[in-house]
């Protein structure tokens, strides 16, 4: 099954979201410092950690495939990053307004990689590779907690103060 097509796509697929990862880690820092409320920066600068922590997982599962660990561009998650930094550079400093946008960015990426995966959790255990969908089950876990969060800051105060501007 190592050398099926199936198990390309799937070994495809994880390359894609290295690459993702590696992207967020640098993108994460900048949306940090535009971040307006401190609250937000937090939330991003604790997804900076977890993107690390997902970064190394990555790197454990392509062990356990036997697999060297080759981050393959992934468009998606290059325009994804791309909008966010046009969103930070078309939005005021220091207002309600940026961060309403920087969590509307921040979302995108985080059901982009929620989608992806659940799917690679999915191909993972077709293959009866259940070490790493273990380890992927623990990334999309975290995913999904941080997009719980930013809906929560978005609701809590965020978009309230933003219509306000």
């Amino acid at each position: 099954m190592r050398n099926s097509k199936f198990h390309r796509l799937f070994v495809d697929q994880l390359e894609d979201m290295y690459w993702a990862e590696k992207h967020l880690v640098k993108a994460l820092p900048k949306m940090v410092e535009a971040s307006t409320s401190e609250e937000l920066s937090t939330a991003f600068s604790d997804h900076l950690t977890a993107t690390e922590n997902h970064v190394s997982r990555l790197e454990e599962a392509f062990r356990m495939l036997d697999q060297k660990a080759e981050a393959k561009k992934c468009p998606a998650m290059k325009g994804i990053v791309d909008e966010c930094e046009e969103i930070i550079s078309e939005t005021e400093e220091d207002t309600m307004v940026r961060d309403a946008a920087l969590i509307l960015g921040a979302q995108k990426a985080e059901h982009y990689e929620i989608a992806t995966y659940g799917s690679l959790i999915t191909l993972a255990k077709t293959m009866g590779h259940e070490d790493v969908a273990d380890l992927l089950v623990q990334t999309l876990e975290e995913e999904k907690e941080a997009d719980q969060l930013l809906t929560q800051l978005a609701k809590g105060y965020v978009n309230e103060e933003a219509s306000m501007q």
